[in-house]
């Protein structure tokens, strides 16, 4: 009897092997390896889906976490409200097909509480806000690095924490086009790449390029905006000079894009949308 079932189990066993070898699921399973667009899914495929891109998600453009009221980022910026900003950047444009819907959301997954925060209405001012900043600093996803940047280095020599490296320029790049080697430094080393050394990756590299926008934003917009503090404590956060008449034509420019996206996605704008 205890070499019959022996037996079974090694048949069973065996199969298993057979089926898992000839469709090349064990090696798969063992690294992903996926494209960029594909997730990595919990067991170890590649593909897309809720099967792969859900619960247990490894890499690529996962779902993410869901939020405090049941929904999830990828829900809420669709492939239609991606594009809708991203198709208007000319065909030129350097970040044309560089900035795409799927970096984002491959980004977002070191981010969990991004658009995850308090209620229905308190997440999507967060992503309406988000992408208004977006949309201003880089011009509807057209830019990679800040126009005439080259010509201005944005070292502070005073920081001793995060110096400069030698010639090498701290001007705006990504989305939130990330400025000065105090911000590069500690991006780089919460994400994991050599911000003072090498600033250009935030330009080349579209995942690396959407986490230094995210880490800046948790760092010092997210707790204003799901607070209640209103779109205009984000502006300050990210340009105070324009603040206080510093330059009304921007602060419209954002205003007007974050009310558009609020109306896109169903919520109200709320208060003190000014700084």
């Amino acid at each position: 009897m205890i070499i019959s079932t022996t037996k079974k189990s090694l048949i069973t066993i065996y199969t298993l092997l057979v089926v898992l070898l000839a469709t090349g699921k064990w090696v798969s399973a063992q690294n992903c390896g996926c494209a960029p667009n594909l997730c990595c899914s919990r067991f170890g495929y590649c593909g897309l889906g809720n099967d792969y891109c859900g619960t247990g998600c490894r890499s690529g453009p996962c779902n993410g976490a869901p939020s405090n009221n049941g929904g999830r980022v990828s829900d809420i910026v669709t492939d239609a409200f991606f594009n809708g900003i991203a198709n208007r950047a000319p065909a030129g444009c350097a970040g044309r097909g560089f900035y795409t819907r799927a970096a984002f959301l491959n980004a977002v997954n070191s981010y969990p509480t991004f658009g995850t925060t308090g209620s229905r209405d308190d997440t999507r001012r967060e992503i309406a806000a988000f992408f208004a900043h977006v949309t201003h600093e880089t011009g509807s996803l057209c830019y990679r690095e800040e126009v005439g940047g080259q010509s201005r280095d944005y070292c502070d020599e005073n920081n001793r924490q995060y110096p400069c490296a030698p010639n090498r320029g701290y001007y705006g790049r990504g989305p939130l086009q990330l400025s000065w080697n105090y911000n590069y430094g500690p991006a780089g080393r919460s994400i994991g790449f050599d911000g003072l050394n090498n600033p250009e990756i935030v330009a080349n590299d579209p995942v690396i390029s959407f986490r230094t926008a995210l880490w800046f934003w948790m760092n010092n917009c997210h707790a204003a905006i799901t607070s209640g503090q209103g779109f205009g404590a984000t502006i300050r956060a990210i340009n105070s000079m324009e603040c206080n008449g510093g330059n009304a034509g921007t602060v419209t420019s954002r205003v007007n894009y974050y009310t558009n996206y609020c109306n896109q996605l169903g919520v109200n704008p709320g208060g003190n949308l000014r700084c």
